[in-house]
């Protein structure tokens, strides 16, 4: 049984990990903060309560990430895309994954949702490892002022206006249908849609 002080010491392990990892760019009172806001994003849909830190780390360093290139703390050397949709299960995560495969990682990739949910849609997950590119691992993540304002372009699929609209970012919406209770021949078709449209950003920006 895991209990309240065991909680809090995995916790105080993640902010002690990270201030190591940022020593010099930010407070261990600063990681303290993003690692409780972090966990209050996560924890109220998270289902696999025994990863929750994992994906709390991660989100996390994401997090001071954005932070320090949005404010030239850290300097970038290659574009950063933000990818956007409602859930952050499908198209958004689908993006983010053939972009970094497609590019040899000369770019920079997120990916979040304005509502996302508590896991990746599995038919994605699928289509994706038809292509040899694991999507095991990620999970849906909440987009954030922070993560808009590190990226350079910001590409949306029908999450509306959650987005915030930024001056100096370049934003492309993209009319991609959604995978959601699709069979999986409807989910590759939508998998070689994304591809196309990658490819071509791609393009423009390398």
């Amino acid at each position: 049984m895991t209990t309240t002080s065991d909680t809090d010491g995995t916790y105080n392990r993640i902010v002690d990990d990270l201030s190591y990892t940022y020593e010099g760019v930010f407070s261990r009172e600063t990681v303290a903060e993003v690692v409780r806001e972090a966990r209050a994003l996560l924890e109220p849909t998270a289902r696999l309560t025994r990863y929750l830190p994992i994906f709390v780390a991660r989100e996390s360093r994401e997090q001071l990430m954005a932070i320090a290139q949005s404010e030239g703390r850290i300097a970038t050397q290659v574009p950063e895309i933000l990818f956007v949709c409602v859930h952050n299960a499908g198209r958004s995560q689908m993006a983010a994954a053939l972009t970094e495969h497609l590019s040899a990682r000369r770019v920079h990739v997120r990916s979040a949702g304005s509502r996302p949910v508590d896991e990746v849609n599995p038919l994605v997950v699928e289509a994706l490892a038809e292509r040899g590119i694991d999507l095991t691992t990620p999970y849906p993540k909440p987009v954030t002022h922070r993560v808009v304002q590190a990226a350079d372009v910001i590409i949306t699929m029908g999450c509306g206006d959650a987005c915030p609209i930024l001056p100096g970012k370049r934003y492309e919406d993209w009319d991609v249908a959604d995978p959601a209770g699709q069979p999986l021949e409807v989910v590759r078709d939508i998998r070689d849609d994304i591809q196309s449209r990658v490819t071509q950003l791609l393009r423009e920006l390398l």
